[in-house]
C-alpha cells in the first residue's frame, strides 16, 4: 500500500511538472515583465548593479517588487490551469546565482525570489534547475563592449493537497487491502485459538496418561503380591482385595475413554477401611494406624479419595516411615483427613515446591527414591477440584503431617 501510494504520488507530480514546465517559459508574459521600461529591465539592472550605479538594497528591492507585482497573476494563472484536477499548487522561481563575466564576480550572496505564488512552499515535491548566459552589446564613448552574466535558477513546485488527492484515487485499493488484512488477522487469531485449544487438549492428555501411569503401580503391585499369596496358600480374604484392585484398574482405564461415561461411585463408610487394608497388605513391613470416624456415604468420588490416601501413604513409605497414622473425621459439612508419619521429613525450603508436577525432593542433588514426582501433584489437583485446602507440617528427621479439609453439602 505504501509503495503504491509513492508511485501514484510520483505520477501526479510528474504530470504537474510537465504542465508547469511549459508555463514557466511564459511567466514573463503573464507578469508583463516585457512591458516594463528599459531602466527596470533585468539585464540593465545587472549592469547597473555591477557598475555600482545602484545600491544592493535597490537591486534586491527590484526583485522583491517584481515578486509582489506578479504574485496574484501567477497564482491565478496556475490555479486556473489545474482547477479541473483540484490541485492546490505552490510554486517558486528564484535565482541562486548571478555572475558577471568574464570577471566571474558574484552579484548575490543568497538566492533571490523572482516569482512566487500566494500558496507558500512547505516542502518542495519537484525541484528543477537551469543555467543560462545573458548577453548584450552596449556603446559608451564610441567604444563597444559585451555585457555577459551567467545566471542559475531553480524552480520548485509542491502540491499542498497531494495526500488527499492520492487517497481519493486509491481509496478502492485501500479498502480492498484493509479487508484483506482484516481477513488475515481474523484467520491468524482463529488459528492461534485452535493451536491453544489443541495444546490444552494435549496437556490434558499428558496429565491423564501421567496420572494413570502413576496410579497403575499400586494395584499392579498389590495384585502381584496377592497372586503369590494365593499360590502358596488359599485365602478367601484375597478375593475381595483382588476385586477392589481390578475395579481400580477399570476406573483408571475409564479416564482414557471419557466418551464412555462410567458411573461415579460415592465413597461408602467401609471403603476407607479397605484403603488401609490394601496398603497394609502391599507394605506388610509398615505399620498403618488408622482412626476413621465416618459413618455415612459421602459425595466424593471413591477413586479420587483412594488416590489421596494411597499417594500420601506411599509417599511416607518411600521416605523412610515405619509408622503411618491415618485420621479421617466427618464434620457434617467438611471431611478432615490427616496423614502423619515418622519418616525423614521435608526441609522448609522444599515445602513450597512439593506439589509441582514432576518435582522430587533431592538429597545432595541425587534422588534417593524411585518415582516420577507426580503423587503429590495429583493429590493437590484433586483437592483443588473439590475446593479444599491442604496444609503441610514437617521437620527433618522427625516426620511429616498432611492436613486436608474437603468441604461438601450435607
Amino acid at each position: 500500500m505504501y509503495k503504491t501510494y509513492l508511485v501514484k504520488e510520483r505520477d501526479i507530480y510528474r504530470t504537474v511538472h510537465q504542465g508547469l514546465t511549459n508555463y514557466t517559459d511564459k511567466l514573463e508574459d503573464v507578469s508583463h515583465a516585457k512591458n516594463v521600461s528599459i531602466e527596470d529591465d533585468l539585464q540593465n539592472m545587472f549592469i547597473k548593479y555591477r557598475d555600482k550605479k545602484i545600491s544592493k538594497k535597490e537591486f534586491l528591492g527590484y526583485f522583491e517588487q517584481n515578486r509582489r507585482n506578479t504574485e496574484d497573476k501567477i497564482s491565478k494563472y496556475i490555479d486556473n490551469h489545474f482547477k479541473k484536477e483540484g490541485y492546490k499548487i505552490a510554486a517558486k522561481i528564484q535565482y541562486t546565482s548571478i555572475m558577471a563575466l568574464p570577471e566571474k564576480t558574484s552579484l548575490i550572496d543568497k538566492p533571490v525570489i523572482l516569482y512566487e505564488t500566494k500558496n507558500k512552499l512547505k516542502k518542495a515535491g519537484i525541484v528543477s534547475s537551469g543555467k543560462w548566459e545573458n548577453s548584450s552589446i552596449s556603446t559608451e564613448d564610441q567604444v563597444s563592449k559585451k555585457d555577459s552574466f551567467l545566471v542559475e535558477s531553480t524552480t520548485e513546485f509542491e502540491i499542498l493537497n497531494i495526500k488527499s488527492i492520492v487517497f481519493k484515487e486509491l481509496i478502492l485499493l485501500f479498502l480492498c487491502c484493509f479487508v484483506l488484512l482484516t481477513s488475515v488477522l481474523v484467520l491468524f487469531i482463529f488459528t492461534v485459538k485452535n493451536l491453544i485449544q489443541q495444546q490444552k487438549q494435549v496437556e490434558v492428555l499428558h496429565t491423564v496418561v501421567d496420572n494413570i501411569s502413576h496410579e497403575f503401580k499400586t494395584p499392579i503391585a498389590t495384585l502381584k503380591i496377592a497372586s503369590k499369596a494365593l499360590k502358596k496358600d488359599w485365602n478367601p480374604e484375597m478375593l475381595p482385595l483382588i476385586d477392589r484392585q481390578i475395579s481400580r484398574l477399570e476406573s483408571l482405564m475409564q479416564q482414557l475413554h471419557k466418551d464412555e461415561k462410567g458411573e461415579i461411585s460415592s465413597i461408602e463408610s467401609e471403603d476407607w477401611d479397605f484403603f488401609i487394608q490394601d496398603l497394609a497388605f502391599t507394605y506388610p513391613e509398615i505399620k498403618f494406624d488408622s482412626d476413621i470416624n465416618v459413618t455415612k456415604e459421602l459425595p466424593f468420588d471413591k477413586s479420587l479419595m483412594e488416590t489421596i490416601i494411597k499417594n500420601l501413604c506411599e509417599n511416607s513409605v518411600k521416605y523412610g516411615a515405619s509408622l503411618v497414622k491415618i485420621n479421617i473425621l466427618d464434620l457434617r459439612q467438611n471431611l478432615i483427613l490427616q496423614i502423619s508419619d515418622n519418616g525423614e521429613g521435608i526441609e522448609k525450603k522444599e515445602l513450597r515446591n512439593i506439589f509441582e508436577k514432576f518435582y522430587r525432593i533431592q538429597s545432595n542433588n541425587i534422588h534417593n527414591t524411585k518415582g516420577l514426582g507426580l503423587g503429590l501433584y495429583f493429590v493437590k489437583k484433586i483437592i483443588d477440584q473439590y475446593r479444599g485446602k491442604i496444609e503441610v507440617i514437617s521437620k527433618p528427621k522427625e516426620g511429616t503431617i498432611f492436613k486436608i479439609n474437603l468441604p461438601y453439602e450435607s
